[in-house]
């Protein structure tokens, strides 16, 4: 959920935007609510990270944009403003409300709001089509850390996906998707195979409120073209690969893939890497190599 305190200064177009709202905490006093721990709320405070959100989306008037976890509104507004249209998904159904509110007191008409939690939409395809006639799109949003990984898969494997994804996450999360040889890991790999992702500023914890207990980062993942392989064969090679930090490569594969150790050695040696690697220090080109090899063997 992402909300401010003070006044709000972003360029837009040529002018500039002023807004002065409420301290989220005296607002929320005011409405009688509590953030909630379970669903992960945290109210952005700090206008330069929102100013920085709003940057990286690179908005325009033709934009369709499905905002995660609205919350308060005051991104959401920011959106309406400067895109054609704006969905916004929000399992509070109380914060639902106040943000109903606040879009009809603003006057604003180019907002739809669906109250359901996002991973408990199981047709994705289904949402986009009806929900967004645009086929091109893009998501922001401000994710708790336990929405993060299954969200982002889930977006970059369904046929349409978007423009690109503006994400507040938990910096060390980030970190991870972000990740390069000797340091990958299993969500670098998931990400990294279906897109390009880059962290865009880290963001302090006091910039929340209540606050967190880690620092955050926004990351821009832009989805690529991907290789006409077998995903599923292919993640079950990257899954065995990792299966054992402690271990070789090699010696996770064969376990794993039912494959002979002498075999996966062979393979190696042809295509140039050392048999005492760890998952940790393939690239993504180094994953599909392998797998071009070996799809054949399990």
């Amino acid at each position: 959920m992402i909300s401010s305190i003070s006044k709000l200064q972003i360029p837009m177009t040529n002018n500039q935007v002023n807004i002065k709202i409420q301290n989220p905490k005296q607002l929320l006093k005011n409405l009688g609510i509590k953030p909630s721990k379970k669903l992960g709320q945290n109210f952005l405070i700090d206008n330069l990270v929102l100013k920085k959100i709003i940057e990286a989306a690179e908005l325009n008037s033709n934009d369709i944009v499905l905002e995660i976890g609205p919350g308060l509104g005051i991104l959401t507004l920011e959106l309406a403003k400067r895109v054609k249209k704006v969905i916004a998904i929000e399992k509070d159904k109380t914060l639902c409300q106040v943000l109903q509110n606040l879009l009809t007191v603003r006057r604003v008409n180019n907002v739809k709001i669906i109250n359901k939690d996002v991973l408990q939409i199981s047709n994705f395809k289904f949402l986009i089509s009806n929900r967004i006639p645009n086929p091109n799109y893009k998501i922001i949003a401000n994710l708790p850390f336990y929405i993060t990984s299954p969200l982002i898969r889930k977006f970059l494997e369904i046929k349409n996906p978007p423009q690109l994804m503006v994400l507040m996450v938990q910096k060390e999360v980030a970190q991870r998707i972000c990740a390069e040889p000797p340091q990958m890991n299993l969500l670098a790999v998931a990400v990294q195979f279906y897109a390009q992702p880059k962290i865009i500023t880290h963001v302090s914890k006091n910039s929340f409120y209540p606050q967190p207990k880690v620092d955050s980062a926004i990351i821009k993942i832009i989805p690529k073209p991907i290789p006409k392989i077998d995903t599923e064969k292919f993640f079950k090679i990257i899954k065995g690969g990792f299966s054992s930090k402690r271990k070789v490569l090699i010696n996770n594969l064969s376990r794993e893939l039912k494959i002979e150790n002498y075999k996966l050695k062979i393979v190696f040696d042809q295509i140039g890497l050392g048999q005492k690697l760890r998952a940790e220090n393939l690239s993504i080109n180094d994953w599909l190599n392998l797998y071009e090899i070996i799809k054949s063997h399990f």
